[in-house]
């Protein structure tokens, strides 16, 4: 038997729900346009190719809810498609801007050439690449998972019912955009204690991810460790994260990201340049602001203004490189399992998608020619998806998870601490208040069923683990709190015009327009 062990990639593609029609443009989202232009749309790229080129490939990636409904919605499609024209009417003046300069001029080519690229695949896909992805599913080379509805932390919510809410939306909307229901899901931030598996298996859901400690910290301890998958006591498999793969890939101070001939992420064209020049392409506050297109590498140990030239070639031929190191890494780590283990090891490797092309650039070439090596190369190590492997191996250990995350220490101090801890006593009463509404109106219809609808809507969109994330990193506090306050204050209006009996019709139509995820949304979720 040549197979020795199995590799399992999970990419995590999540962005918070961030939609502004109120305004012309809003900073926050170019979150979602640079992610669409640097790591969706590249990353659907390479895996076409490998179709078209016959290479067996598998992953596993999570399309968060919130992520989905932006990626669907007409407004912010619009925008991210006059964004890209821009961009594309900005690559062809620096072609001439750049044509007597040898060194800027390959990387001006690099960036129209790509920009060009995202054009033909948002043509194609008539601006929904959801049907990109879906399409690569319906082939069996990736497998699409769910998430939290708007990635919520479950271990803060004190109620089960809410928890619960958050798993059925999200399960719900799922099926909306890939005709079909989720196997398995990420919970947000790997965060997991006790009896979330409950809610998992009532909502047929067959996996999930944790942080090793989970496992490792588990009773009875786990005979295979980290290398293959346990059951929860409910009867839902938890997938764990491998560390080595973790920082070779993720650190950019021992990893690969950290290459001093990669591109520089924090030099940027729209601080290089007269401001004139690209005043054109900024907001319409006129404040310069990254553009994306950055023609330096990152060199290693020098200031931003002494950054080298970026070659693109170098950066390629590293890539590839870095690449053989990994494959060769993960063949000696299997091997060595194989004969420790007595059995076919698993080894996950979880990243955050926008890791792959957005903070690190070359990281879809990376995947380019790791799967293509992997294809072609070798036959020690195969890539599989959870369910694949829960098909090969069905009977596993079972183990009490323990409590965990993948935030900084381990557990939930990053989204509980001083800096955001006050937010908890306001988002508790919501989520009883709107459990409370549910009790009591469980048949609505007319413009109270859309009243309820809206009061899920605002919770959920309060609940988002993001908001309390940004207020312990300390970038964006303010927008992390006026969202998690409007959101709330949004819910408090609709909950006590609910239980007065008067509805300002005017006014949730102006919710309703606003914060329109979840258009199929069943308030009773709630019940």
């Amino acid at each position: 038997m040549n197979n020795k062990g199995y590799w399992c990639l999970q990419l995590h593609a999540h962005l918070p729900y961030v939609r502004h029609p109120e305004y012309h443009d809003f900073l926050e989202e170019d979150w979602l346009y640079e992610a669409i232009s640097e790591t969706y749309l590249p990353l659907l790229s390479v895996f076409e190719k490998f179709v078209r080129d016959g290479v067996d490939f598998r992953l596993t990636m999570t399309i968060t809810p919130t992520l989905c409904n932006m990626l669907v919605d007409s407004l912010l499609q619009e925008r991210y498609y006059n964004r890209l024209n821009r961009h594309i009417e900005l690559a062809v003046k620096e072609l001439d801007r750049t044509k007597d300069r040898k060194e800027f001029q390959d990387v001006a080519k690099m960036y129209y050439e790509r920009f060009l690229d995202c054009k033909r695949l948002w043509k194609k896909y008539n601006g929904n690449i959801l049907l990109g992805y879906k399409k690569l599913q319906d082939l069996g080379k990736i497998e699409i998972i769910t998430c939290c509805a708007t990635h919520g932390f479950l271990p803060l919510m004190n109620n089960q019912k809410a928890q619960k809410a958050q798993i059925r939306v999200a399960c719900q909307d799922y099926q909306r955009h890939f005709d079909k229901k989720p196997n398995g899901i990420w919970l947000s931030e790997c965060a997991y204690c006790p009896g979330i598996d409950k809610i998992l298996a009532e909502e047929d859901l067959r996996f999930f991810f944790t942080e090793s400690h989970a496992v490792l910290y588990g009773r009875p301890r786990p005979k295979y460790g980290i290398f293959a998958p346990i059951y929860s006591q409910n009867g839902v498999a938890a997938f764990s994260r491998d560390m080595e793969t973790a920082h070779q890939v993720w650190s950019a101070q021992t990893g690969y990201p950290g290459d001093p001939v990669y591109r520089e992420f924090y030099r940027d064209l729209g601080y290089d340049l007269d401001y004139d020049y690209v005043k054109p392409y900024l907001h319409s506050d006129g404040i310069r602001r990254n553009m994306g297109m950055k023609y330096h590498r990152i060199t290693g140990g020098v200031s931003l203004g002494d950054k080298q030239p970026y070659v693109p070639q170098w950066a390629s031929d590293k890539a590839q490189e870095h690449a053989g190191n990994f494959l060769f890494n993960r063949t000696k780590q299997v091997e060595h399992l194989f004969e420790v283990l007595g059995r076919q090891p698993l080894v996950v490797s979880m990243y955050d998608a926008e890791l792959f092309g957005h903070w690190w650039f070359e990281g879809p070439e990376f995947i380019n020619y790791l799967f293509r090596k992997m294809h072609y190369d070798q036959n020690i190590v195969k890539p599989i998806t959870p369910m694949e492997y829960l098909n090969k191996f069905p009977v596993n250990q079972v183990v009490d998870i323990a409590a965990s995350s993948w935030g900084d220490k381990g557990y939930y101090e990053v989204w509980l601490n001083g800096s955001n801890d006050y937010i908890y006593r306001h988002l508790h009463k919501a989520q009883d208040r709107m459990i409370e509404l549910a009790s009591k109106f469980p048949n609505a219809n007319g413009v109270l069923e859309r009243a309820l609808k809206q009061s899920a809507r605002e919770l959920l969109l309060a609940q988002s683990s993001d908001w309390a994330f940004i207020m312990t990193t300390g970038t964006m506090i303010e927008y992390a709190i006026k969202r998690t306050k409007d959101h709330l204050i949004s819910f408090t209006n609709l909950y006590t015009q609910i239980n007065s009996n008067s509805l300002d019709e005017v006014y949730l139509q102006s919710l309703e327009h606003k914060n329109n995820i979840f258009p199929n949304i069943d308030y009773k979720a709630y019940l």
